[in-house]
C-alpha cells in the first residue's frame, strides 16, 4: 500500500533528524566511553566514578524526554530541539573547565534534562508525523543516527583526547555540537495537515489503540530492563578490550564497528516492523541481544571480536527502533511526544543502570563477569514481560498486530 500525497519533504525531516540524534545522543548516552580510562588515569578517580557521569546525563535525558516531549506536544518540535541544541553544546563546554566528580555529574544532569532531552523523544515523534505509511522504515533511519553517533562520537572523542587532552576534547566536541546541531535543527517543520480522507483513515486506525496509560505501565518496564543489558557493552566494551590488551584506539574502534553494524540493524528493524508488527520486531531484538551480550567475555582473538561486534551489533539496534515504531503505532499523535518521553524515561534510566552497575561490579570484583552475566538476565525478564503483554493483547481486536504501513 502507497500513498503518493505523502511530501517529499518529509525525507528532509528523516535525515536531519538522524544527524541531529547521531551527534547529540552519541554525546550524551555513551561519549563518556572513551574518557573512562583517561580520566582515570588523569584524576585517579575509579571507574565507577566515571561512569556516573553518563549515569547523570542520562538521567537527566530521561526526565527531560518527558517533560520536554510535552512542552514539544503543544508548542512545537523545532523551537525545543533548538534550545536543547545549545543546551547540549554548551555542558560539554563547560565540562572543560571542570575538575570535581560532583561538578560533572551536575552538569550533565542539567545537559541531559534540558539539552538531550530537548531533543530525542520530540524529534522522534516529528519523524512518525510526516509519514502515515511507512514510518518503521523512517522511525528505522531516523533512530541508525543514533547508532553511528554512539558509535562515531567515542571514537572521535579518543582521537580529540589523543590530540588535545581531556579539556580540549570537551571543548571541542562542545564546539561541534553547536555548529552542527543548530543548522539541522532549523530544518525541522511540522507535518502539514491531513487531507480529508487521510483524516478519516487516521481517525478509523485509532479507534482500537490501547489507552496511552496501558502502552506505559507494560512497556515501561520492559523497556527499563532491555535498556539495561543494552547499556553494558555501549558503556564498557571499549574497557573490557582494554583489559583484554587492546590499545585504546583498537578497542574504541571495536565498538564504532559494532555500531556501524547497527546502523543497517535499525533500519532492517524498521523494515521488518512494517512487515511483521512493531512489537514482533521488538522481540525479536530483543532476544537477539540477550543471547549474544555475555558472549563478549569469551571472545578474544581480535577478528573474533570484530565478527562477533558485528553479528551482535545488528541484532541489538533492532531493539530502540522497535520501542519506537510501537509507540508510534500505538499511540495519537496528540500524545505521541509525550509518550515517547515517557516511555523512553524508562528506556535511559535502564541505560543509566546498567552503565554504572557495570563500573560499580568492576570496582568490586575486579572483572566484567558479573556485569555481562546480570545484563543478560535483565533481557530475559524484558522478554518474559513484553511476551505477556503481547499474549494479552493478541486477539481481534488488539491493534498489536498491526504493521506500520
Amino acid at each position: 500500500m502507497t500513498d503518493l500525497n505523502q511530501p517529499a519533504y518529509r525525507w528532509v525531516v528523516v535525515i536531519a533528524s538522524a544527524l541531529i540524534l547521531a551527534v547529540s545522543m552519541g554525546a550524551i548516552v555513551n561519549g563518556i566511553t572513551a574518557f573512562v580510562v583517561p580520566m582515570q588515569e588523569a584524576f585517579g578517580w575509579q571507574r565507577g566514578t566515571v561512569s556516573l557521569i553518563n549515569f547523570s546525563g542520562i538521567i537527566g535525558l530521561a526526565f527531560g524526554g518527558m517533560v520536554m516531549g510535552r512542552v514539544a506536544d503543544k508548542r512545537g518540535v523545532r523551537p525545543v530541539v533548538l534550545f536543547g541544541a545549545v543546551m547540549l553544546g554548551l555542558t560539554y563546554i563547560l565540562a572543560s573547565f571542570m575538575h570535581e566528580p560532583w561538578q560533572f555529574y551536575a552538569l550533565f544532569v542539567f545537559g541531559g534534562f534540558f539539552g538531550a532531552g530537548a531533543i530525542f523523544a520530540p524529534v522522534m515523534a516529528a519523524v512518525g508525523g510526516w509519514f502515515r505509511l511507512g514510518a518503521g522504515l523512517a522511525i528505522g533511519i531516523a533512530s541508525a543516527g543514533q547508532a553511528l553517533g554512539q558509535g562515531g562520537v567515542p571514537f572521535g572523542s579518543t582521537f580529540l583526547i589523543s590530540g588535545f587532552g581531556l579539556s580540549g576534547a570537551f571543548m571541542a566536541t562542545g564546539i561541534i555540537m553547536l555548529v552542527v546541531l543548530v543548522p539541522l535543527a532549523l530544518l525541522l517543520r511540522p507535518a502539514p495537515a491531513q487531507t480529508a480522507t487521510a483524516a478519516a483513515q487516521t481517525a478509523m486506525d485509532e479507534q482500537d489503540l490501547p489507552p496511552v496509560k496501558t502502552l506505559i505501565a507494560w512497556m515501561s518496564p520492559a523497556v527499563v530492563l532491555c535498556c539495561t543489558c543494552m547499556s553494558v557493552p555501549l558503556m564498557h566494551l571499549v574497557p573490557l578490550l582494554q583489559d583484554k590488551g587492546l590499545a585504546p584506539e583498537r578497542a574504541s574502534s571495536v565498538i564504532f564497528v559494532m555500531l556501524m553494524a547497527g546502523i543497517l540493524g535499525r533500519i532492517a528493524f524498521g523494515k521488518l516492523a512494517d512487515i511483521i508488527g512493531s512489537l514482533r520486531a521488538y522481540m525479536t531484538a530483543t532476544a537477539w541481544m540477550t543471547v549474544m551480550v555475555a558472549g563478549f567475555l569469551i571472545v578474544d582473538t581480535l577478528p573474533t571480536i570484530y565478527l562477533y561486534a558485528v553479528i551482535y551489533g545488528f541484532g541489538y539496534a533492532g531493539v530502540m527502533t522497535g520501542i519506537l515504531v510501537s509507540v508510534r503505532m500505538l499511540t495519537r499523535a496528540e500524545h505521541r511526544a509525550g509518550a515517547t518521553g515517557t516511555i523512553t524515561l524508562f528506556g535511559w534510566f535502564g541505560h543509566a543502570i546498567g552503565g554504572t552497575f557495570g563500573g560499580v561490579l568492576f570496582d568490586l570484583t575486579g572483572a566484567y563477569t558479573a556485569t555481562y552475566l546480570i545484563a543478560a538476565a535483565a533481557g530475559v525478564v524484558n522478554l518474559l514481560i513484553i511476551s505477556t503483554f503481547y499474549r494479552r493483547m493478541n486477539g481481534p481486536s488488539a491493534p498489536l498486530l498491526a504493521t506500520a504501513s
